[in-house]
């Protein structure tokens, strides 16, 4: 599948402008994640569907996005068992790159069926798909809070480790939420020796092929 879709170093996990908002602003970690997301990797999905289109014009909406949406489940698999980071932080950094790489997918399944990957729209699907949001309008309103808040973002600093430690569990927390994890303990099982590659494979796939499906039938029935 690495022929199918360009895989930059730049876009296979959050950059670190993108990582330093969310740790100033953790409690919108999946709004500034979906705001970069589009800005950063919506050119990207246009781009891979309109060189598929050229490339292979008997593929239609559906196939093309389930070329998406094995590409980006076996991505989500690989960055659960790989990153390697241990604790807290590995944690944390495993369900951002996981969160990173199911909005990839959903911007390149958008794509396959005609939607712009490009639309600032794009930003609040990703938050109802994700199930941050349960409505368009409030993922709107909050991602309008995200907006505004990055011009005035400040970093978590000190001597003591606690501030920071409530910033990581605030953001793996809410970024799991995005990433289809729903239980506190899987996100943190990493944390355990030995426990971290296998659930995290697991959890990773089956996550991303539940998003996989929901983004097809909505962008599908749009």
């Amino acid at each position: 599948m690495t022929q199918d879709i360009a895989t930059p170093t730049e876009t296979t996990a959050p950059p670190g402008n993108l990582w330093s908002r969310m740790k100033a602003d953790p409690q919108y970690a999946p709004e500034h994640l979906a705001l970069e997301a589009v800005r950063r990797l919506g050119p990207e999905a246009r781009r891979w569907a309109e060189q598929k289109r050229a490339e292979r014009p008997d593929l239609g909406p559906d196939e093309l996005a389930a070329l998406a949406a094995r590409h980006f489940t076996t991505l989500a698999r690989v960055s659960g068992a790989v990153s390697g980071a241990a604790g807290l932080p590995g944690a944390v950094l495993d369900v951002g790159v996981l969160a990173w790489t199911q909005a990839r997918m959903v911007l390149h399944i958008a794509a396959a069926f005609g939607a712009d990957p490009t639309a600032q729209e794009r930003a609040t699907e990703l938050l109802v798909l994700q199930r941050v949001h349960k409505f368009g309008e409030t993922a709107r309103i909050a991602l309008g809070v995200a907006a505004g808040r990055e011009r005035a973002s400040r970093l978590f600093t000190g001597a003591s480790g606690r501030p920071l430690t409530r910033v990581m569990m605030t953001m793996g927390v809410r970024l799991a939420q995005m990433a289809g994890i729903r239980a506190a303990r899987k996100v943190f099982a990493k944390m355990i020796p030995g426990a971290g590659m296998i659930l995290g494979t697991w959890v990773n796939s089956a996550a991303t092929k539940d998003l996989a499906r929901r983004a097809a039938i909505h962008y599908r029935n749009d």
